[in-house]
C-alpha cells in the first residue's frame, strides 16, 4: 500500500464507460502487458483471451512474446484431450505425439492461422507465428499459479531458446506461420 493505494497489477475497465458507479472489470495483469519495436503497447489478458477462443477447443492457453520486436509470436499450449480427439488418437496418446510434426492437431492450427477474420483484431498480427508446446506449463517451474492460470512472464523465462526459435529465419519445423508473414 502506498499513500492509501494499493497496487494489485491488474488491468481494469469500467462496466459501463459513462457509469464509473457501476463498478469495474478485470481485463488482465499490467506485468504481463508489452510494447512492440513499432511502439504498440499489447494488452495480453483480451488478446489471449480472443486468441482461445478462435482456436477453441484445441488451445488451452496461449504466451505471447514480442517486446521490442516487430510482431507477436505465440507459445500454444493445446488441449490435449481435444487434440486427442482431432487426430483420433486413443486416450494414452501424449502430448508430445499430438504436438509432432505429422499431427493433424499441427495441421489445424496451421489452417486456422491463415484464416483469421479480418475483424479479430489483434488476433491476425498474434498468429504471425507459433510453435505449439509438447509439455504442458509446470507448476514447479512456476509456470502455473496455485489459481491454474499460467504465469506467462516465467514461461517466456523458462524457454528463451523457444522464443528465439520464434523469430528465427529460415522458420523451423516447429514454427507455424500464418500466410503472409516472414
Amino acid at each position: 500500500m502506498r499513500k492509501g493505494f494499493y497496487k494489485i497489477g491488474d488491468a481494469l475497465k469500467f462496466v459501463d464507460p459513462s457509469d464509473p458507479g457501476k463498478g469495474l472489470l478485470f481485463d488482465g495483469r499490467i506485468a504481463e502487458d508489452f510494447k512492440l519495436s513499432t511502439g504498440t503497447w499489447v494488452s495480453v489478458g483480451p488478446l489471449r483471451a480472443r486468441f482461445v477462443d478462435h482456436f477453441a477447443p484445441y488451445v488451452r492457453d496461449v504466451v505471447f512474446a514480442g517486446a521490442d520486436r516487430d510482431d507477436i509470436a505465440a507459445l500454444v499450449f493445446p488441449d490435449i484431450e481435444a487434440c486427442r480427439k482431432l487426430g483420433g488418437l486413443g486416450p494414452d496418446a501424449s502430448l508430445s505425439a499430438i504436438v509432432g510434426a505429422h499431427g493433424r492437431a499441427h495441421d489445424i492450427c496451421r489452417i486456422a492461422g491463415k484464416s483469421l477474420p479480418p475483424s479479430a483484431r489483434g488476433l491476425r498480427r498474434a498468429s504471425s507465428a507459433l510453435i505449439l508446446m509438447a509439455e504442458p506449463p509446470s507448476m514447479d517451474k512456476g509456470e502455473m499459479t496455485d489459481k491454474g492460470s499460467i504465469n506467462q512472464r516465467a514461461v517466456l523465462q523458462e524457454p528463451c531458446a523457444l522464443v528465439d526459435e520464434l523469430y528465427s529465419l529460415p522458420l523451423s519445423s516447429r514454427v507455424i506461420a500464418a500466410e503472409g508473414t516472414r
